[in-house]
């Protein structure tokens, strides 16, 4: 695909596979074609490695976050359990909004958490918030865990964040949706991955082994579960989709 940008005319030309399509620069057609473009460039540069949470390193679009946000606001989660801990900012991002709404609590899980991101978490003031499980997250004795640490009366949101390979995406998705509470969301995370096979630092098996097509293959047999992001609860834009990180990984358990 090559897209033409003529500032000039105040266009914005798509040629592909032999057809041409022009839209006017300052529209919504325009502005969802450049977004990606922009999210693809902006992931081979490492973007988002460059913001903190707390000051720990939050490794995520800042879009991501204040959508998240949103949705925590309107669910009030009490518990949020997170896969993929890396250097803690995630983690220490949600104790906030707990903490903020005087409420909820948080659990990190993964295979290996660093002695340094550890001592971080546990020495922040949110630590009592933050509940760390160190192992793989998809086996036996840490869903047993997890389950433990569910309360009958929980209102769970779960974001899996951790290895993105479709298999192991399809494997958390069917081991951690059951604690998902109807109405809330169960998040695949990175399903940008789908859109990064081609550029530097992406891989060519990215274009189907990817948490998006955990996510679809998930809902094929889960129909408790549909594919909707949420609601934005302030809207004066005729824009209608996230840029986002995560396109498609919101699954939502129906009431």
């Amino acid at each position: 695909m090559k897209l033409i940008i003529d500032t000039e005319a105040a266009t914005l030309t798509v040629e592909e596979s032999g057809n041409r399509q022009t839209h006017g620069l300052y529209t919504k057609e325009a502005f969802e074609l450049l977004s990606l473009q922009w999210l693809r460039v902006g992931w081979s540069l490492r973007q988002y490695m460059t913001f903190t949470w707390q000051g720990l390193p939050v490794l995520q679009l800042p879009e991501d976050l204040l959508r998240l946000q949103e949705a925590v606001h309107r669910i009030r989660p009490t518990l949020i359990v997170e896969t993929g801990v890396c250097r803690g900012g995630s983690l220490l991002f949600s104790a906030t909004l707990c903490k903020a709404a005087d409420r909820g609590r948080v659990v990190g899980i993964d295979r290996h958490i660093p002695a340094q991101v550890r001592s971080a978490i546990e020495s922040h003031a949110l630590s009592p918030l933050i509940r760390l499980i160190e192992g793989d997250s998809v086996s036996t004795a840490v869903v047993a865990e997890v389950a433990g640490l569910v309360e009958e009366d929980d209102t769970v949101l779960v974001i899996l964040d951790s290895d993105h390979a479709q298999e192991h995406v399809l494997a958390e998705l069917e081991r951690y949706s059951r604690f998902v509470t109807p109405g809330s969301y169960v998040v695949a995370a990175d399903g940008i991955m789908r859109d990064l096979a081609d550029v530097p630092g992406g891989s060519a098996e990215w274009a189907f082994d990817n948490p998006f097509a955990a996510a679809t293959e998930f809902l094929e047999r889960n129909p408790e579960f549909e594919r909707a992001p949420p609601p934005w609860p302030h809207r004066e834009s005729e824009l209608t989709e996230n840029v986002s990180y995560w396109p498609g990984g919101w699954l939502r358990r129906r009431p």
